[in-house]
């Protein structure tokens, strides 16, 4: 069988290639550490793993993707890719969530637990996402978007271990509870060598993969301005446009509906909804 994993979910960008016969098991792994870029850097990783691996994308059985928790838009990345070339190659499509990979993953980079651990993930705002594990990676509670506090108060009594970057908030609001937990791993990422050989243990695929999401996204929806609010000087103005930057040709421009700039840089109002022509559309 021939597995492509692909992991965009968090700190890092990531593919394998998982090719195993009755005799022959060979793993090929791409990863990069970044905080953004993972869409530019994702399918020429693909393209280059499967060229170690000596194999086509046609030859792909089964497509495996991280679906989340993790950044909004990073966990996308990983599953349209995988969708677009389950499409194209008529592969399986499989997906798992992010901290049940990081929970194999500890255990392939040497985690040998005694009991229960916890996988815990700065998810921001005082928030972390969190899963609890047995010592032999199974899952008994997750994946949750949960404050550290609540946190250590789930956490089951022979608990001593907790492993990625929101380990630590985990430990101190252990401590008010009197308890104490030992950090390992607190640089751990999604893994797509643990993501391949899940997914080739699982043998289960799925009609589709779909983002798990455990908070609303950042972004929201303009307001309308209030009536007789100057919409030039509205911040909650809709219909913002961004014109990007032409390789110095053009330099960045905010165009908002209604709203153009005239040769001179000054801000017009043209009436109507429709935006002119040389705004763009």
């Amino acid at each position: 069988m021939n597995i492509l994993a692909l992991d965009t979910s968090m700190g890092a960008c990531s593919a394998a290639v998982l090719c195993t016969t009755d005799s022959t098991h060979r793993l090929h792994v791409l990863q990069a550490e970044m905080a953004r870029g993972h869409a530019e850097a994702l399918m020429p990783m693909v393209e280059e793993v499967l060229g170690e691996a000596e194999i086509d994308a046609c030859d792909l059985d089964l497509i495996a993707a991280t679906t989340g928790p993790g950044s909004f838009t990073g966990v996308r990345i990983a599953i349209a890719a995988a969708r677009g070339l389950a499409l194209v190659t008529k592969a399986r499509l499989y997906g798992t969530d992010s901290l049940a990979v990081m929970a194999r993953a500890a255990r392939l980079a040497g985690l040998e637990p005694k009991g229960p651990f916890a996988v815990a993930v700065d998810a921001r705002r005082d928030m972390l996402y969190l899963g609890l594990y047995d010592q032999t990676g199974s899952r008994l509670e997750g994946p949750l978007l949960i404050a550290p506090d609540d946190a250590a108060g789930l956490l089951p009594a022979t608990l001593r271990l907790a492993v990625g970057n929101g380990a630590r908030s985990l430990c101190d609001a252990a401590v008010t509870r009197g308890r104490k937990i030992e950090i390992e791993l607190p640089s751990l990422q999604p893994s797509v060598a643990a993501l391949a050989e899940i997914a080739l243990e699982r043998g289960a695929t799925s009609e589709t993969v779909r983002p798990l999401y455990l908070r609303p996204p950042d972004a929201k929806p303009q307001l309308p301005p209030s009536r007789g609010t100057d919409a030039a000087h509205d911040h909650r103005h809709p219909g913002w446009l961004f014109r990007p930057h032409l390789h110095g040709r053009d330099p960045p421009q905010l165009f908002r509906k209604g709203l153009g700039r005239s040769g001179d840089g000054t801000i017009s109002r043209f009436s109507g909804d429709a935006l002119p022509d040389r705004l763009g559309r």
